[in-house]
């Protein structure tokens, strides 16, 4: 993807770029207060709020529409900051586009339907103006991959994706789970691609904020985009999700900004040798699981003889719990060794499954 960097398009960035302003535009006194009491932080450079909310049943708030948009202008005005808000169709596009909105984003609904970013890509052919694509809700790294292709491909090279979480049906303690392995890869696939985390729709829960802000600063994230409320209390959607300008102040003045690099040599040293320490661990890995995959194999084999199937959930269930035990009992997270072996279990009754197709052949 062809993609500016977001110092060519946010004028004195400095890092990490913080995008901040409520859930939804609900008046025009409370817009025009939480702004004025955002740009008093330093590292706020946009202002967002929602104008039209795309909500999970009818007769909820869904946003006051095309009569918000006045005071984001006016909000650029008396503040200084640029504007950003959410959009989910063409008309939102015109009307945004009407109204001076300096960045436009894209909605984890609407990233989840092609024909819908299709159609935004379209209508925003010719018109420079920079655009976010949240992650789509489900967690798809190759459907957000192309959300963000078919804007780019529009000729929309002022470009960054929104890290928003998953949604799951699992108990979480996150309203989205971050699943930080599927950003990571974004990263690494486009080094270029500005990411800005969205810790206010990961949690759901403003205390759990300033833990997501740090740890999206640790894995190297371009930017936070935080829910701000004057009194969250009284808000008209994601009251619990949102902080006041202060709060927010006070998690930026904590928050711990790391390098990719160091110029101590004796660090790039011990780093060197530290790493090289992991790709030997990592063969290794590799190595027993290619092992493993042969008795598997021989396992199969044995299955197909005595006409078994594939899949014996009894027997994945017991494994899967002695293995969390297991790495429980070493200091690992249960969670993590669930997420190893569900890969692997599920790569085991694939091969099991082909050997099955090839002997009915």
């Amino acid at each position: 993807m062809n993609i500016v960097s977001l110092n060519k398009w946010i004028p004195n960035l400095k890092d990490p770029l913080v995008i901040a302003g409520p859930c939804s535009a609900e008046n025009e006194e409370q817009i025009i207060n939480t702004a004025k009491e955002l740009a008093t932080q330093p590292a706020v450079r946009v202002f967002r709020a929602g104008i039209w909310k795309p909500r999970t049943r009818p007769n909820n708030f869904e946003g006051v529409g095309e009569v918000g948009l006045p005071w984001l202008q006016r909000v650029k005005r008396e503040t200084g900051l640029l504007t950003a808000v959410e959009v989910a169709n063409t008309s939102h596009v015109e009307l945004a586009l009407k109204y001076d909105v300096d960045i436009l984003w894209l909605g984890a609904r609407t990233s989840a339907n092609p024909f819908s970013v299709q159609e935004i890509a379209n209508s925003l052919r010719g018109v420079g103006v920079p655009v976010m694509v949240k992650n789509p809700v489900n967690a798809d790294l190759a459907l957000w991959i192309g959300a963000l292709e078919r804007i780019n491909n529009a000729g929309i090279n002022k470009l960054a994706a929104i890290h928003r979480g998953f949604s799951t049906y699992e108990k979480s303690r996150h309203r989205n789970p971050p699943m930080w392995n599927i950003p990571i890869e974004l990263k690494r696939l486009f080094p270029n691609l500005p990411v800005i985390c969205d810790p206010s729709h990961i949690t759901g829960n403003k205390d759990l904020i300033p833990g997501i802000c740090q740890k999206a600063m640790d894995v190297d994230m371009d930017g936070l985009m935080v829910e701000s409320h004057l009194d969250p209390t009284v808000a008209m959607s994601d009251a619990s999700q949102q902080i006041t300008p202060t709060e927010l102040g006070t998690i930026l003045d904590n928050l711990a900004c790391r390098t990719q690099y160091s110029t101590d040599r004796n660090f790039e040293s011990e780093l060197e040798q530290l790493r090289g320490q992991i790709d030997r661990i990592d063969n290794e890995i590799i190595e027993s699981l290619q092992h493993r995959m042969s008795i598997v194999e021989k396992i199969g084999m044995a299955k197909v003889t005595s006409n078994i199937t594939a899949l014996q959930v009894g027997r994945m269930d017991e494994l899967m719990k002695l293995r969390m035990a297991k790495g429980e009992s070493i200091g690992l997270r249960p969670e993590y060794i669930k997420e190893i072996y569900n890969s692997i279990h599920g790569e085991s009754v694939q091969v099991q499954t082909e050997l099955m197709k090839e002997h009915k052949k």
